[in-house]
């Protein structure tokens, strides 16, 4: 509670959460409902936020698209995260053979754009909600991985260590029982805030086509609307990139106050 952004960041993603949670409750229309008699209509009491070129309530794709946003931004990082966990654990434990091919790999992977290694690879299968999940997620775990080699590095030759080793304990307990929790801080900020560059990598694909397809609604494929009615509807970009840019900044707020807590 003494911490605002943490406070604040928190709150933002709880009330989204529970938006997107409730969707089926509290939104007033169906995302994909065409009423051809209300095309473009301005924000209003019937459409609080306006209305796309189908007659579409924005409100409601927004609603829903929280859905499809977050779920995105939570898997996929919760995927890296894992995955990067694993491997970048068993490179500072082990060091010699396996942590130079693992780093190696690591520095052949970040050799590549991220974006255009994403978009590359998207390019190549169908659009897919899990498809995007998967690429996201496997296309970002060496972040995670360097991170927690860097911990384990620094942990392995502490004292709790090598008592843990006197007593006999073996290695895989050693390093999920031991290592893992005392070096998981940074990985938890650096999850926190992958999570926000997730939701807008979603989005940049969505934005291009090549994200989530039509007629799911995700924030990201509200905005394909606005290429064609910037002139004549702004309601259309305004609202999706405010929830955007709020969603981005709610989760580097909780990152920051992350950060204070395990700067110990």
């Amino acid at each position: 509670m003494r911490d605002k952004s943490l406070l604040i960041g928190t709150l933002i993603i709880a009330l989204l959460s529970l938006a997107a949670l409730l969707a089926p409750l509290i939104s007033p229309y169906q995302p994909s409902f065409i009423d051809m008699s209300g095309l473009l209509l301005p924000p209003s009491l019937t459409h609080p936020l306006g209305t796309d070129s189908l007659g579409r309530d924005i409100l409601s794709r927004m609603i829903y698209g929280a859905r499809i946003s977050l779920s995105i931004g939570l898997i996929s990082v919760g995927l890296a995260t894992l995955l990067g966990i694993a491997i970048g654990s068993l490179a500072g434990f082990y060091g010699g053979a396996i942590d130079n091919l693992i780093m190696r790999l690591v520095d052949i992977m970040l050799c590549f754009p991220a974006f255009f290694l994403i978009l590359a690879i998207v390019a190549m299968f169908e659009p897919s909600i899990l498809n995007i999940m998967l690429i996201i997620g496997l296309t970002s775990w060496m972040g995670p991985a360097r991170l927690i080699r860097a911990e384990i590095l620094s942990l392995k030759e502490r004292e709790f260590i090598q008592a843990e080793r006197a007593l006999g304990a073996s290695n895989s307990r050693i390093i999920i029982f031991h290592l893992i929790p005392n070096a998981i801080g940074p990985v938890l900020v650096n999850a926190t805030l992958g999570i926000a560059a997730a939701i807008l990598l979603e989005s940049g694909l969505s934005f291009l086509g090549l994200g989530v397809q039509p007629p799911v609604s995700s924030w990201g494929n509200i905005l394909i609307e606005a290429k064609s009615t910037l002139g004549l509807a702004w309601w259309i970009t305004l609202f999706p990139g405010l929830a955007i840019t709020v969603t981005i900044l709610a989760f580097n707020l909780i990152a920051d106050g992350l950060r204070k807590k395990f700067s110990w």
